[in-house]
């Protein structure tokens, strides 16, 4: 996954607010406070997450399992004259030199986990990477949007240097969303270059991905809207949740309870 994808991920994601993804993600480890320390962003991809958190004073770790990736976020650390290490890992088999305060899983990492043991696998490596009383948060795109949004559809796209073809079918069944991608790249020379693409995601339930972060060894976890410290609605099209690893009996209780009052 991600090969010659790579080089065009950030130009098909330009209409993404990455600094206000991460400001979120920053309320989010505020309400259970982690206001500063160190945090490792999984499935950080390029880096587009990966720099603002920086940037909002946190010693951060990007983690991917595609070396392209991982490239191209180096060199935009260096280009902004910060030294964050990137480190190719599979996010089930995480594994860190010192504990974290925080672990995030952002961009729809999760969803590319296509069975419950994979996610179960994820949960598990994050809690024994965080300190107690540290968080693991992570965002999924919704069922409806991968049934609504995406689903069985055709999406195309004609811009200046990239023509996108984007064919999806949502297997009911499985709850897995086939996606296949087309891309023709403009040369500098005016030839096209094409670049295929395929992937899976996986729609989960909240009770599903609760039940598993329960079973990992979080405390209560919380599940929020889009860009809102609010219960999800309905029509919702990305759920962000958060789950504390356990301060002692009582302390992770009281903080989630200080959490939820904020």
């Amino acid at each position: 996954m991600y090969t010659g994808f790579a080089e065009v991920y950030d130009q098909l994601m330009t209409n993404v607010n990455y600094d206000a993804w991460a400001d979120f993600y920053v309320r989010m480890m505020a309400a259970f406070g982690i206001r500063e320390g160190k945090i490792c962003e999984c499935a950080c991809g390029t880096g587009g997450l990966t720099l603002p958190f920086h940037q909002r004073g946190f010693h951060v770790t990007g983690v991917d399992l595609s070396q392209d990736m991982l490239w191209i976020a180096a060199q935009k650390a260096r280009s902004a004259g910060v030294g964050i290490p990137f480190v190719r890992q599979d996010m089930r088999k995480l594994r860190l030199h010192r504990p974290m305060d925080a672990v995030l899983a952002t961009c729809d990492g999760v969803n590319y986990l296509l069975e419950d043991q994979d996610a179960a696998a994820f949960f598990s490596a994050a809690w024994h990477a965080l300190r107690p009383g540290g968080g693991l948060f992570f965002d999924v795109s919704t069922p409806y949007k991968l049934t609504h949004a995406l689903g069985n559809q055709l999406i195309c796209e004609d811009t200046e240097r990239i023509t996108y073809l984007w064919q999806n079918r949502f297997h009911d069944k499985s709850g897995v969303l086939d996606m296949h991608l087309c891309i023709f790249i403009k040369e500098e020379d005016g030839r096209y270059r094409r670049v295929d693409e395929e992937q899976k995601q996986r729609a989960y339930t909240v009770d599903t991905l609760t039940a598993l972060l329960h079973q990992a060894g979080f405390d209560r976890v919380m599940v929020y809207g889009n860009g809102r410290m609010n219960a999800p609605r309905g029509d919702e099209q990305r759920w962000h949740f958060a789950a504390i690893k356990r301060l002692d009996p009582d302390g992770a209780e009281r903080r989630i309870e200080e959490a939820t009052s904020i």
